[in-house]
């Protein structure tokens, strides 16, 4: 295979002038065009709200879902779910590097993750070996491609691997959250118990200091009491993100009719952009870093309570972000504990 689109445009099948993300198909053919890298990949890390659609129409079934996955596969060529529209990353080694490639010195052999979605790689299956439900990650034997112009990250030795690639799945949260939230904000962060909630949590206990306030919401008693023994939250809410107006009433409560100046969802059910804007006052900023966000919930929404705030779609990418979060996890000893205990091998 030539030297081709450094965006990936030579590899889509239809619709004819559309990115590779965009496609409804991609030519996953194995084989390393001159600015491209083949990966042999060993873990599938599908996105939270995908993989909860996933089990949730498999009934929790691994052989439904491993056939699922295998049939988005092989009819898109690529792991996007056509329910969610999100993807994942991936995990592997580098099998071959096109001689145009823009980066000269990566190595067959180097294991890597890479910083793309799912949704726009070139991906083949040839066997699903493990579904780790607990983890989100699907193990398989397969190959996909990478782009010229993607980014990726070559794995540290001093963490697991599972664990590396579950937190760079979500690497772009934390960045973000240091970028918005400023020393004294009141910060809220829904779905505060999962991977990107703790990785937000922990960095917004950082930025806002000891004259702010965070604020998290869990809706399973199990995930208050892990905050609880964190001791990162002023204030855990236990309720429905989907129930604005109980959160609203908890969160007005918690600040004293104030309201919040950052709100972030990390939840990975739909019909929480309601919940997320009502808590947040005029002039402040909500961070949508959730698949499961609906545009036109957000911003009709907005418009429909008069709310004057700042929305921002959640960018999976920020400059230098996979080193950003790494380091957030090694030098938070709570953090890195939990992540060990959830995302390491078993």
């Amino acid at each position: 295979m030539k030297t081709s689109c450094k965006y990936g445009s030579h590899r889509v099948k239809a619709p004819k002038g559309a990115l590779p993300q965009a496609a409804d198909s991609l030519d996953n053919t194995p084989v390393c065009g001159d600015n491209e890298c083949l990966i042999d990949v060993k873990v599938l890390n599908i996105d939270s709200a995908s993989f909860q659609q996933i089990k949730t129409v498999c009934n929790h079934d691994e052989i439904a879902m491993a056939t699922m996955i295998k049939d988005i596969v092989n009819t898109r060529g690529k792991m996007q779910n056509p329910v969610t529209g999100s993807g994942g990353m991936l995990m592997g080694s580098v099998r071959e590097v096109g001689p145009d490639f823009h980066d000269p010195t990566l190595q067959p052999g180097t294991p890597i993750a890479t910083l793309v979605s799912l949704t726009l790689t070139p991906l083949v299956i040839e066997e699903i070996t493990a579904i780790v439900a607990a983890q989100d990650q699907v193990h398989i034997k397969g190959t996909a491609v990478l782009f010229d112009s993607g980014i990726y990250a070559v794995l540290p030795e001093d963490l697991d691997e599972t664990l590396v690639l579950s937190a760079l799945d979500v690497a772009g949260a934390p960045p973000q959250m240091a970028r918005l939230a400023k020393e004294g904000d009141t910060v809220f962060v829904l779905g505060a118990a999962g991977k990107s909630g703790l990785l937000c949590l922990a960095q917004a206990r950082r930025s806002v200091g000891a004259t702010g306030k965070v604020i998290g919401l869990v809706n399973e008693p199990a995930q208050k009491t892990l905050l609880e023994s964190l001791c990162w939250c002023d204030t855990i809410i236990l309720a429905d993100a989907q129930d604005a107006l109980t959160v609203y009433e908890a969160v007005r409560e918690a600040t004293a009719g104030a309201m919040v100046d950052l709100s972030v969802n990390v939840v990975n059910v739909g019909d929480t952009e309601m919940t997320s804007m009502m808590v947040t006052k005029d002039g402040g900023t909500v961070y949508f870093f959730s698949m499961a966000t609906s545009f036109q919930k957000a911003a009709l929404g907005a418009e429909g309570i008069g709310k004057d705030i700042t929305m921002i779609i959640g960018n999976g990418y920020a400059k230098g972000h996979a080193d950003f979060t790494l380091d957030l996890v090694r030098t938070t000893p709570k953090l890195l504990d939990i992540f060990k205990a959830r995302y390491t091998k078993s």
